[in-house]
């Protein structure tokens, strides 16, 4: 079983700097490539000088994660692709925990290591922690992250189980069930398409782990951090199309609406703590799926039966009223 590490780099030069001599360190299980998304920096010339044993390729354009994966996995015929951030520190035998995963489950489409914080080595990441889930409206949550409320690792994640989706900060998926779910959504442009290409992966009868045996570092906030109103658009539009590509037939608008409401309290709730911006971005992101809806409801296909998608009917509701802090809680 042959194994790609792919790291999508955008004018991250600096970022190379300081990830990829781990990488290429601890992964000699893997070739490593570095799909450059039309970098205007210096960032090819580097890995040229320094690092000639990893293969480049080349996108023609800066089409976001979606697209920039997507134009450079079909260059490549490993078994496994490997999808890592610039911005993530490997360790020591990170690589052999997720390869069993794929060997002895054949189920298994794809997986992620536990996700620790590259600044807080003790506390989990907000880009996955320790696996991904979804309440029944589409909001994402993550064992060790609920929010922006991060736990530390003590250990309790150090298993291996079945989730909902893996992050995109460190993805490890086969390439035929890669292709055979359709690949990223290049509509999405950037963030939550992982959650739904796992969606479209569950919808098909597949299975995504965490495995608690391998760990990485991440930085986060390499593109877009927390406190930037353009990731509020993001995430709440492409939460928004994921809901409506693969939720199950019979409850989808239900679902659409019940997020309209939702939404409109987050928007309060950005606003009450003075922070208009996001509130706008909110706006922008359900004017922009609006705009787009009758594209996002054409892709609906391959919808699960008779399967639940979500553990929690909502996370909103036990973060907020219930006080629920720790993926225990709830």
């Amino acid at each position: 079983m042959k194994i790609a590490v792919v790291i999508l780099n955008w004018n991250g030069r600096h970022l190379l700097e300081q990830f990829l001599p781990s990488v290429v360190k601890h992964s000699p299980e893997a070739k490593i490539y570095v799909a450059d998304n039309a970098s205007t920096d210096d960032s090819v010339e580097y890995l040229h000088k320094y690092f000639p044993e990893v293969e480049i390729i080349h996108n023609e354009v800066n089409g976001g994660f979606a697209k920039g994966y997507n134009d450079a996995l079909q260059h490549l015929k490993e078994d496994i692709f490997i999808l890592l951030n610039s911005d993530v520190e490997v360790t020591p035998g990170w690589i052999p925990p997720l390869k069993q995963v794929f060997d002895t489950s054949p189920e298994t489409a794809a997986a992620q290591p536990k996700i620790l914080d590259y600044r807080k080595k003790d506390f989990f990441e907000y880009a996955g922690a320790a696996g991904g889930f979804i309440d029944r409206f589409g909001y994402p949550y993550c064992r060790g992250r609920i929010f922006d409320t991060l736990e530390k690792d003590e250990g309790q994640y150090n298993d291996t189980i079945d989730i909902f989706w893996a992050s995109g900060a460190c993805m490890a998926i086969r390439r035929e069930d890669f292709y055979r779910a359709g690949q990223f959504d290049e509509d999405f442009f950037a963030h939550q398409e992982e959650i739904d290409l796992c969606w479209r992966l569950f919808n098909l009868g597949k299975k995504v782990k965490a495995v608690g045996d391998s760990s990485v570092f991440h930085l986060g906030g390499g593109t877009l951090n927390s406190m930037n109103p353009k990731k509020t658009f993001y995430n709440f539009r492409n939460s928004l199309y994921a809901l409506l590509k693969n939720a199950p037939n019979g409850s989808v608008f239900f679902l659409i609406f019940s997020r309209l409401v939702l939404d409109a309290l987050a928007g309060l709730k950005f606003l009450v703590e003075l922070k208009p911006r996001h509130l706008l971005a909110i706006l922008q992101a359900h004017f922009s799926f609006y705009t787009h809806f009758k594209l996002f409801l054409r892709k609906r296909k391959n919808l699960s039966k008779g399967r639940k998608y979500y553990s929690k009917t909502s996370v909103v509701l036990a973060y907020f009223l219930e006080r629920a802090r720790r993926f225990g809680d709830l």
